[in-house]
């Protein structure tokens, strides 16, 4: 990442509030994907004056800035991740809700071929696959 979230909401001249900042804070030590809720809990360990409400208004904001990327996995929540890392598709276990981060340079190209093929240049994509664990 180039900038954290922070960086980018000042880049972006958003008005940085102590509870923005503690959001953005608590986003930026995440290593998965949070929902609202998710993020509500880590960021009121910080500051436990924080309201959901504001956890909301600001992941809005952050997300029609392009800060963040919102995800939406069919499981009825909607989570997020920062909008500038780098380029990696997603298996969802439909089991547990984990999502796994991986890139594979094989289905990348494949990707590629295929656009070629049709007579397109690809210029972005989203890969979400959804699986339940082969053994439990």
């Amino acid at each position: 990442m180039s900038q954290t979230i922070i960086q980018k909401c000042e880049t972006a001249a958003l008005r940085m509030t102590g509870q923005r900042r503690v959001i953005a804070q608590a986003l930026e030590n995440s290593d998965d994907h949070p929902d609202v809720e998710e993020l509500y809990k880590r960021a009121s360990q910080i500051d436990n004056k924080i309201s959901i409400a504001t956890v909301y208004r600001t992941v809005k904001l952050f997300e029609e800035y392009n800060i963040l990327d919102k995800h939406e996995f069919g499981d009825g929540r909607a989570r997020y991740e920062a909008a500038d890392r780098d380029h990696h598709d997603h298996l969802i276990d439909l089991d547990s809700g984990k999502v796994i981060e991986f890139i594979d340079p094989e289905i990348e190209a494949l990707q590629e071929k295929i656009a070629e093929k049709l007579g397109y240049s690809l210029k972005g994509h989203r890969l979400e696959l959804y699986g339940v664990p082969l053994k439990k």
